[in-house]
């Protein structure tokens, strides 16, 4: 399976599809509201802002897992990151990204056996990279930041 056929929650629980994301150069991240990579939630936006045009667009799922650090609903979560950091990429519902309870994108995009940048999420804010096609070219860990990655971003417009 593609990694953009997949299906996920939206912030209301209603299913959507990713594959109206094909074509696209696609930035996916796990994220929460309440660690120390937050502020990255500027440097994302303003990468979004300044690609979009050019059919780049970030995935933001929030997660719980790492002590706890995306706590509230989505709708929650989603105020925090509109009227703070005046995001407006798509966000979808919280997910998990390790375990038995993982969501099928994340079983994917860490499935060592699928991809060589496989491997357990170690913190939010864990970002992978898609060109066009829907294939994973890029993973980078949560401390390297959104400005970090615009070069290999511009490679793939």
């Amino acid at each position: 399976m593609s990694i953009l056929q997949h299906q996920v929650k939206g912030l209301k629980g209603e299913t959507i599809d990713l594959s109206q994301y094909a074509g696209q150069v696609v930035l996916i991240v796990n994220t929460a509201t309440k660690c120390g990579f937050t502020p990255q939630y500027k440097g994302l936006e303003e990468l979004y802002q300044k690609y979009k045009d050019k059919g780049f667009v970030i995935l933001d799922f929030p997660c719980n897992q790492f002590f706890h650090q995306a706590p509230g609903e989505n709708a929650e979560i989603h105020d925090f990151c509109t009227l703070r950091y005046k995001t407006t990429f798509p966000q979808f519902g919280k997910i998990e990204v390790n375990g038995k309870k993982a969501d099928p994108l994340y079983q994917e995009l860490t499935d060592k056996k699928l991809s060589s940048f496989g491997g357990k999420i170690p913190w939010n804010f864990t970002k992978f990279l898609l060109n066009r096609q829907g294939e994973v070219v890029g993973r980078f860990n949560p401390p390297v930041t959104p400005e970090e990655i615009a070069p290999a971003i511009e490679k793939l417009l």
